[in-house]
């Protein structure tokens, strides 16, 4: 039997065969027809849904130690307290500390702790230095001012007409030796001449509490004649000691001429 009369033979053997036990050959086709579209959509599903990859991180070496933190806090501190005592007190230790804990992290964490604990040992001893430092020249400045105060309050007193005139009362006897008879002398000369007002100046030129002429004659007894009665005072006591003597010896030729 030639071949194309077998194959239909066959074909219509198979279709009867099917027919008979109710077997439709359109299914297997249609199954065999989808398994290509099936296998591109699990392929498709894979690419879409592959996970992009992400680095793995090490959390342990990630996360800053404690004692970098502590570090780091305290550095702040140190620096702060090094600023405040140079100039003051020996600071080379606590730098030399805190270069040695700049970069905590470069050292182990026994390392890190230990050089922590000796910078907050060093910091509280130069603090401490600095702190006496301040006092001690917070004393040394009030003393100061309490001494310059002391002798404004001095000055101004001696400058006033009757503290000029114990100043020359004082000077008179211990200079010269004059008693109170030559400051009775004293005391009438002067106060006719100024008043024992050491701004006293008269039209002429003649300045002071002596009334000297120039003023700058005073210079001799002090750079300071001009706003101190003492300085005039010495300069006065002087000038009447090689003019006159004494002061009663000034006071009698001040009343025969009207000048000394």
């Amino acid at each position: 039997m030639p071949v194309r009369s077998r194959r239909f033979l066959i074909r219509v053997t198979v279709t009867a065969a099917a027919v008979a036990l109710g077997v439709s050959l359109a299914v297997p086709m249609a199954a065999a027809a989808a398994v290509p579209t099936a296998a591109k959509s699990v392929a498709a599903l894979s690419v879409s849904d592959r996970a992009t990859p992400q680095p793995v991180v090490d959390a342990d070496a990630a996360a800053p130690r404690a004692v970098d933190l502590d570090a780091q806090f305290f550095l702040t501190i140190a620096r702060t307290t090094l600023a405040s005592a140079a100039g003051k007190v020996d600071v080379t230790d606590l730098q030399g500390r805190i270069d040695r804990l700049a970069d905590p992290q470069s050292l182990s964490v026994a390392g890190a702790t230990a050089s922590l604990t000796a910078l907050r040992a060093e910091t509280a001893a130069v603090a401490e230095e600095r702190n006496a430092y301040d006092a001690a020249a917070a004393r040394a400045a009030a003393a100061a001012a309490k001494a310059a105060q002391q002798a404004a309050d001095a000055l101004a007193q001696a400058n006033t007409p009757d503290g000029a005139r114990a100043t020359a009362r004082q000077m008179a006897a211990d200079r010269y030796g004059w008693g109170d008879g030559q400051f009775q002398c004293l005391n009438s000369l002067w106060q006719k001449e100024s008043g024992w007002n050491y701004q006293a100046y008269n039209p002429s030129g003649a300045t002071g509490i002596p009334q000297a002429l120039p003023g700058s004659k005073m210079a001799s007894a002090g750079s300071d004649w001009q706003t101190v009665a003492a300085t005039q005072i010495s300069w006065g006591l002087d000038y009447i000691s090689r003019a006159y003597g004494t002061p009663c010896g000034a006071w009698s030729h001040s009343q025969a001429t009207n000048w000394y």
